[in-house]
């Protein structure tokens, strides 16, 4: 659907939303071939998922310093339908830092929960401001409300920056002592940029019976197109009970993990010598290109954090506000617009993630500048520097432009 006919709906609805960044690569032969070899399976796995798929989600925990037995893991046709399910499952009303994933607010209102916004600290996205965090808390039980849930990410969308430990562990602290359960989300983990110098610590290693943790394996291990996600229940009895009450809602969802994904799911948990070599060159190639974006965006004289993991940035245009208010850019929707447009590739506008109206913040994902023939997206896996790839350097050129005519 055109800019225009987005526009006449109000540019609000949650199908126009931005999906998670994808990583702009055709799916790894080896689970192209697990995938195919479980083609005749007619059948679903069972509600949560079957032993072989919660054996493997064990093996990637436990490989992490997460330990666990499959008895406290439920998998998913897809993150969104396993969040909307924990959500129900624990009940309450839900914090979240902003900006957040696009998809987070959603499932809070879906299920008619109220949620609160908290902003994060300077250093980082994912994890809120540990004064903010205890001020909203006092301030929504004054006013009746029962917050009982902190939704965080230790590495984040949209920002790809990675909470350090100090501040996640203060946040946590503060959260577990106010009597919040915290869900962690760590879809993008696997997807450091520098991973010898990043520490992505998990809540649940620190707090292990107030930790839920769930993962998109779109984030690293498999192609967004083949939906499964696996949660992480604490093991005693109200995780167990809260386990079972989210098997429920995803039963009753249809959430099913479809047979074939399970079995390449399975498989990429498994992390077998392919698996992992394709998660660190896709490391390391969106790290490079978003580098590069970062530089651009400073170049021209906008903000943004330095991007830490993932295959995006969060950049800041206020700077620019003159000349986009030139041009008509006023606010989140209409940069989202004119720099779609100007671009050719999607650029949600904060508003999607929570963030003001107002400010001129936007996400920024590498994955479309790798060019669109799939051939030429592989070849930028095992190029030198894939920033002199003829298609790479286009866009970026492309972007550069765009972001220097605001200036």
């Amino acid at each position: 659907m055109s800019p225009a006919s987005r526009a006449d709906e109000g540019r609000g609805p949650v199908r126009y939303g931005p999906p998670a960044p994808e990583s702009g690569l055709p799916a790894l032969p080896e689970l192209v071939t697990v995938l195919a070899g479980a083609a005749g399976r007619t059948a679903p796995e069972p509600p949560g998922g079957g032993p072989v798929l919660r054996e493997a989600a064990c093996g990637y925990w436990s490989r992490r310093g997460l330990p666990a037995h499959p008895q406290e893991v439920a998998a998913a046709a897809g993150a969104q339908p396993l969040l909307l399910a924990l959500l129900a499952a624990y009940g309450g009303d839900v914090l979240m830092p902003r900006p957040h994933p696009a998809s987070w607010a959603p499932q809070a209102r879906l299920l008619g929960r109220p949620f609160f916004q908290v902003p994060t600290p300077a250093e980082c996205g994912g994890v809120p401001d540990l004064y903010a965090l205890l001020e909203t808390v006092r301030r929504v039980r004054a006013e009746g409300g029962t917050p009982r849930l902190l939704l965080l990410s230790i590495a984040d969308d949209p920002t790809g920056t990675v909470a350090p430990p100090e501040l996640l562990r203060e946040a946590c602290e503060a959260a577990v002592g106010e009597g919040l359960h915290i869900i962690s989300d760590e879809t993008w983990r696997d997807t450091l940029h520098r991973p010898r110098e990043t520490v992505p610590l998990s809540p649940a290693e620190m707090w292990p019976d107030d930790v839920t943790v769930f993962f998109d394996l779109a984030g690293a291990l498999t192609p967004a197109s083949w939906p499964a996600a696996v949660a992480r229940f604490p093991a005693t009895a109200a995780g167990a009970a809260r386990r079972a009450r989210t098997v429920d809602h995803l039963t009753a969802l249809g959430a099913l993990v479809a047979g074939p994904v399970a079995a390449a799911a399975a498989y990429a948990l498994d992390e077998p010598a392919a698996v992992s070599a394709r998660v660190t060159a896709a490391a390391a190639l969106h790290a490079r290109v978003a580098a590069a974006v970062h530089d651009a965006v400073l170049a021209a004289g906008a903000l943004a954090r330095p991007p830490r993991a993932g295959r995006h940035l969060y950049a800041d245009l206020g700077p620019l506000r003159r000349g986009l208010g030139a041009r008509g850019v006023g606010d989140s929707m209409e940069l989202e617009e004119f720099l779609g447009e100007r671009l050719g590739l999607p650029v949600p506008g904060g508003h999607r993630f929570g963030d003001e109206l107002g400010a001129l913040r936007m996400r920024l994902d590498t994955g479309p500048l790798l060019g669109p023939p799939q051939e030429l997206r592989t070849e930028s896996l095992t190029a030198a520097d894939p920033l002199e790839l003829p298609q790479v350097a286009e866009a970026l050129d492309t972007l550069t432009s765009a972001l220097r005519e605001l200036r």
